[in-house]
This record gives structure tokens, sequence and C-alpha cells, in this order.
């Protein structure tokens, strides 16, 4: 507030006021304090004990989705490694709403965290750039952070594909298509590069009608089924890029008289009791957990990424053959 206060040339009471909403201040200063405290990066602390203590003991995670089972693992590591230090865990989710993941992140903030994980929806994190220019320990998991320097780990999206690819290419299968989400999200992209180098090592084709991309809505995902398995000229397998475009798939896939051969990226919760069983390329969340928190207490460093292996499960789905 100090600093506020010099810089927009007022006394530290009225930067008190502007902060505290009281109305007493002149519109003209007002706005010239409004003015500084944005350019400042200045928020004010919603705990003042925590001023002088240092931090709240606190991790503070910003997820897609706290119900997301894949999350809600990592969420899971990251609070049994946090007991170890006598810190609590607080988890917001975004929504997939970039405005969203600002406000709970910097909501956080305000109060002080020792640590803050954050899965990227915003294209950009420098929103965050004060707080790491602080010294608050930053780690994006599942997605990188852009435009500030933090840590990150990620799944390793591209081997998990490959995996994908050859375990069926394995079982006959020639004619495999793609059902990923939107291209505008990172994974998604890494997931589906994965799939046209895996297509091309094994000499495989590529048909561009067979590479559907789009939000897993159960609009786009029965369009996308409808021309991949044209019963004209169907492809004989399939590989959905995560757990929300399998769920879907499955549903529509129930009343499909020659199911294909399907593997799926991301495990689902009784996965293994489908008829077929789900075969899938599975993530390991308490890995990542692991992982971020290893990198949040190893700071004196240079900003690292760090990938997590996945592990193809056959179950039954992807060991489908192809037909006569």
């Amino acid at each position: 507030m100090k600093d506020v206060a010099q810089a927009a040339g007022v006394a530290l009471k009225t930067v008190s006021r502007v902060v505290n909403g009281e109305s007493t201040v002149a519109p003209e200063t007002l706005d010239r304090v409004q003015k500084v405290i944005r350019e400042l990066g200045y928020r004010r602390n919603e705990g003042a004990r925590q001023l002088r203590q240092g931090r709240s003991q606190v991790i503070a995670m910003v997820v897609r989705d706290i119900a997301d089972p894949f999350f809600a693992a990592i969420g899971r590591a990251v609070e049994t490694r946090a007991e170890e230090s006598d810190l609590v865990v607080m988890i917001g989710s975004s929504h997939d709403e970039p405005a969203r993941e600002r406000e709970v992140a910097l909501g956080f903030c305000a109060r002080r965290p020792n640590a803050l994980i954050v899965a990227p929806i915003a294209k950009r994190q420098d929103y965050l750039q004060p707080e790491v220019a602080n010294g608050l320990p930053v780690c994006a998991v599942d997605r990188p952070a852009q435009g500030i320097a933090c840590d990150a780990v990620l799944s390793d999206n591209i081997g998990g594909i490959r995996a994908a690819v050859d375990h069926l290419a394995a079982h006959g299968h020639r004619r495999i298509g793609y059902l990923g989400d939107d291209p505008a999200v990172f994974t998604s992209r890494e997931r589906v590069a994965g799939f046209r180098a895996a297509m091309a090592a094994r000499g495989l084709q590529v048909n561009e009608d067979e590479v559907r991309l789009g939000a897993p809505t159960p609009g786009s995902v029965g369009a996308a089924l409808r021309t991949l398995l044209d019963p004209s000229d169907p492809v004989t397998a399939l590989i959905t890029a995560n757990n929300r475009l399998t769920v879907e798939a499955l549903k529509q896939l129930d009343t499909t008289p020659e199911r294909p051969a399907l593997v799926a990226f991301d495990d689902l919760e009784l996965g293994e009791l489908l008829n077929p069983g789900l075969t899938v390329v599975a993530q390991d969340p308490e890995a990542i957990g692991n992982a971020v928190m290893d990198l949040l207490t190893d700071q004196d460093r240079e900003p690292r990424e760090v990938r997590i292996p996945v592990t193809l499960i056959p179950r039954g789905s992807g060991e489908l053959p192809p037909p006569p």
C-alpha cells in the first residue's frame, strides 16, 4: 500500500479507503489510485495477520472441475504430501472458463498460500506474474502455463496415443478413427499430433475425414461417430482422446450393431466392468501429484517440465479384431 501511495502521490490512508471501497475519495483520485493498483499488481491481503507470519500454510489448487476423477486423484495425492508438512489444500474449479480461472487463482493468492497449482484453461497466465515475482511457487498441471515462468507436470500425451495406435495395429487394424477434443486445448493438440505421427510410423494412412476434433458434446460426438462408422466405409477401430469423449462415445456406441475396437485415453471408474472391458491408456494422477509437490519443495533452480509416463491397460475393447 505504501508503494501504491507513493506512485499515486496520495496518502496511505487514501489508498486504504480505495482498497476498502469507501465513498469519501474524489473520483479523480479514485481513478488515479486504481490505475496504479493495476499497474503494480497490488491486491489486498485477506488475512492481515498473515503479513507478519509470511504464508498461510495452505497449498491452493485451481483445476478444471473438482468432480473430475482425474483432478480429484491429483488433489488427493497433493493433500497426502501436504499433510506431511502440516499444510492444508484448498481446491477450486475453473469450469473451463478462462475468467473463472483467473478469479479463483487470484482469490487464492490474496489469501497468501505457500504455493499455487493451476490446470490452465486461459490462453495466458501472466496475470500471475506479480505473484511469481514476489516469490510464490507456481506449478502448472496437465497443461503448461503461458506468459509466466513456472514448473509444469504433464502426462506423456504423444507416447500414450502412440501406444494406442500400436496396440490396435498389432491386432490387425488399419482403418483407425480418432475422436479428439477442441484443438485449442494443449492436450488435444499434442494427442492428435501423436496420432498422426504414430500412424505414419506404422505406414498407415490418415484419412482426414476420420480425424474428428471438437468439444465433447452429445451432438458433436454423435456427428463424428456417424461419419467414422458410416456403414458404407466404416473404420474398424477408434481412439477417444479423453474421458469425457469416451463416456459420450460409449453411450452412443451402445446401440451400434458392429462396434469398432476402442482404446480410450484416460481410465474410467468401473471401466473394467463394461462388456467388453474398456482398454485404456491410463494416466497416473498419483505420480503427477507427487511430482508437483516435489517441484514445489525444490524452488532454488530454473523452472522445469516433468513428463509422467502413461500405461496401456488391455481389457477387451481394444483387442476386438477387424471384420473379415
